[in-house]
């Protein structure tokens, strides 16, 4: 089991350097930081002095070892825009995104877990064959898509809702909408393959062969063998709960880590681009390795697999 756990630990730290290097490479490749923020109209002594300032006259390797360097002291950098640290814009957005995202991923289990097991209960039914239409629809929507169609919906031609912003409650629900139904159709999905592939099983025919009632049947032997493919998808949308709101945050005007991610980008703010990716990064990782644990302790037969790999 320690073997199992040392090396699940050690791939969720490669990665993360991995996704730290990629954003560190493409960043500095990707444009001059301070043609964005002091213009290209600025003297040619002011852009230098800017540069020197914020060591982006330094060989890009001298960078990537200052940063890590400064990472491993718990230094994360300061915005080029205002010389804030960086890790304190990004928690002072943290607690809009996760009003959003938390409700969603609430959502999301409520309504695609319970699709997806009736659905495979009653396969082949009208029922099945409208949740499964449903869930590929909500699955293969964009959700840039999505949210521009109930803003036109709800907004636009019905008035109900507003259409962005943080001033209530009621500018909150569109933004949750969004971002709950295309996780509940692949939760649905999902749910559903993982049902009819237990239900086929041999042991579940002899339980029923033996007069088991189909309830019990249903819930002491399908649901727990249909879980771990779920847990792996849970874990994926836990991981991204401040990824996957990048795109909404911005068509609805929510100001959360994701909006700010798109604003630091579009300006080349370096250390907040990488203060967010950094965090995205961690909180994916996590997510993966508490599931991998997850699965060590529920199936004995992946420790003994992963010990091997």
């Amino acid at each position: 089991m320690g073997r199992y756990f040392a090396i699940r630990i050690g791939r969720a730290m490669l990665t993360i350097v991995l996704v730290v290097t990629f954003a560190f490479v493409v960043l500095r490749l990707s444009g001059d930081p301070s043609l964005m923020i002091l213009g290209p109209e600025a003297p040619p002594e002011v852009l230098a002095a800017f540069r020197k300032a914020w060591g982006l006259d330094d060989p890009i390797w001298m960078q990537y070892l200052d940063y890590f360097g400064a990472i491993a002291k718990g230094e994360l950098g300061r915005s080029m825009r205002d010389g804030r640290p960086a890790i304190q814009l990004v928690l002072e957005r943290i607690p809009a995104t996760l009003a959003l995202t938390l409700p969603a991923f609430a959502f999301k289990v409520a309504l695609g877990i319970p699709a997806g097991i009736y659905a495979a209960l009653h396969r082949g039914s009208a029922i099945d064959r409208a949740v499964m239409t449903a869930a590929v629809a909500g699955f293969t929507v964009p959700s840039f898509v999505l949210a521009l169609l109930l803003v036109l919906v709800f907004a636009v031609q019905l008035g109900w809702l507003p259409s962005g912003g943080q001033d209530s409650w009621r500018h909150a629900i569109l933004p949750i909408a969004t971002l709950s139904l295309g996780g509940a159709a692949v939760l649905a999905r999902f749910t559903r393959s993982a049902m009819l592939e237990v239900l086929g099983q041999p042991y579940i025919r002899t339980a029923s062969a033996k007069g088991v009632p189909w309830r019990k049947v249903v819930t002491s032997h399908a649901l727990p063998n249909a879980a771990i493919p779920t847990v792996t998808i849970l874990g994926f949308m836990v991981g991204t709960l401040i990824a996957g709101a990048v795109v909404v945050e911005s068509v609805f005007s929510w100001p959360g880590v994701g909006r700010l991610l798109v604003v630091a980008v579009a300006n080349r703010d370096l250390a907040v681009v990488q203060c967010i990716l950094l965090l995205v990064a961690l909180t994916m990782v996590t997510s993966n390795l508490i599931v991998d644990f997850l699965y060590g302790f529920l199936d004995p037969r992946l420790r003994m697999k992963g010990a091997h790999a």
